[in-house]
């Protein structure tokens, strides 16, 4: 964040530097600002991809399931750059992780509407469904700050990510839990 300056971004889009000031305050609200129409339009791409009404009209929850991990994965990945800035800033700076707090738990309310009329096999779905979330976006979000070879060696490329999540939450969500 240090490296963006208003003078920067005006030169750039061809404003005056105190328009920029006027309309977002600092360097700070004018990030804010971009991190927030960004998350908006990501979210609104998920969520119209794994609307419930669209995944009730699908015959098998396994397909259901991973239409819905299939949207957030890859809705992130064809969005990697600019959510690797957001991710790696919101350690530093509390209004960055704030913001992307708030709408990973507002995709959190959508994946689980979105799933709710699946035939859960927990005893808790709604818990069940929180973790599934939880774990697609923990591994999605661990790919694009940390990249594809951090713990291991062998190739996962997106696609495989992809397949291999799908298989996991689908039989995660729908198989019998043991010991549980």
């Amino acid at each position: 964040m240090d490296a963006l300056t208003v003078a920067a971004v005006a030169e750039r889009a061809g404003m005056a530097v105190g328009s920029i000031y006027r309309r977002f305050g600092d360097k700070e609200g004018l990030l804010l600002a971009i991190q927030r129409a960004f998350t908006e339009n990501l979210q609104a791409e998920i969520t119209g991809r794994m609307s419930a009404e669209r995944l009730r009209t699908l015959r098998d929850p396994a397909v259901a399931v991973a239409e819905a991990v299939g949207a957030i994965t890859d809705s992130f990945q064809a969005h990697e750059a600019l959510l690797r800035v957001f991710l790696l800033l919101g350690i530093r700076h509390e209004a960055v992780r704030a913001e992307g707090s708030r709408v990973s738990i507002e995709g959190n309310r959508h994946f689980t509407e979105a799933l709710r009329s699946t035939p859960v096999a927990h005893p808790d779905p709604e818990a069940a469904l929180d973790f599934a979330y939880r774990l697609i976006y923990a591994t999605v979000s661990h790919r694009i700050t940390q990249g594809e070879f951090l713990e291991s060696d062998r190739p996962l490329p997106w696609t495989d990510l992809r397949s291999h999540l799908q298989a996991s939450v689908a039989s995660y969500l729908l198989g019998a839990p043991k010991g549980h």
